[in-house]
């Protein structure tokens, strides 16, 4: 079993701006082809898990109650769209509270394959897909092959200035889950693209 980890705004749903959250239902917008790339590797057989920070809820500028009624229509769209998350992980901590689950810390990775009674060594080969540093970070920490997506926060030219590299840069999350596949020996080609957003 190989496991993909997926960071949340501007790698599933739109980046909301810098210094910004989604803080409520109607403005999580699920970027084009994120559902498409689930579905995907839910049929290649990878088990997916969101890893998130959420420090807005930390700060106070909205409710855990709020997220998880963002988190519900999240995963609505992924089964709707014949995909499926295992489980979400967040870190609602501020970025001073220290703790070992604020990415780039690796505790909602390690959260994660608990969760399904695996040690953190059984995710040697598996993926983490985000869209900062301190995703890649995260990966790297984590010991797990790192892709970088241009549809969040940082662009191409900000990787060259990090001190460390992902494995592959790509546009987004459908051009990672070809990757993903890829290395796990299943031909990309036998997928029918679907146009999911149009059915939700």
């Amino acid at each position: 079993m190989k496991y993909v980890f997926l960071d949340r705004d501007g790698v599933i749903n739109e980046f909301p701006g810098n210094g910004n959250y989604v803080t409520k239902v109607k403005n999580f917008h699920f970027i084009p082809g994120s559902l498409e790339a689930i579905r995907r590797l839910t049929e290649a057989g990878f088990t997916i898990f969101v890893i998130s920070n959420q420090a807005g809820v930390g700060k106070g500028v909205y409710s855990e109650n709020k997220l998880n009624r963002i988190t519900r229509k999240m995963l609505d769209g992924v089964t709707k769209a014949q995909g499926k998350i295992e489980k979400v992980f967040y870190c609602m901590h501020r970025s001073d509270a220290e703790c070992d689950c604020r990415k780039p810390g690796i505790g909602n990775i390690e959260n994660a394959l608990e969760s399904i009674n695996q040690p953190l060594k059984m995710a040697a080969g598996s993926y983490f897909v985000g869209d900062t540093k301190s995703d890649i970070l995260t990966g790297f920490n984590a010991r797990l092959k790192t892709i970088f997506v241009l549809t969040g926060r940082c662009t191409k030219e900000q990787v060259k200035d990090w001190g460390i590299k992902p494995d592959y840069i790509v546009n987004d999350l459908l051009e990672a889950t070809k990757i993903i596949i890829r290395s796990k020996g299943i031909r990309v080609s036998q997928y029918k693209t679907k146009n999911i957003l149009a059915q939700l």
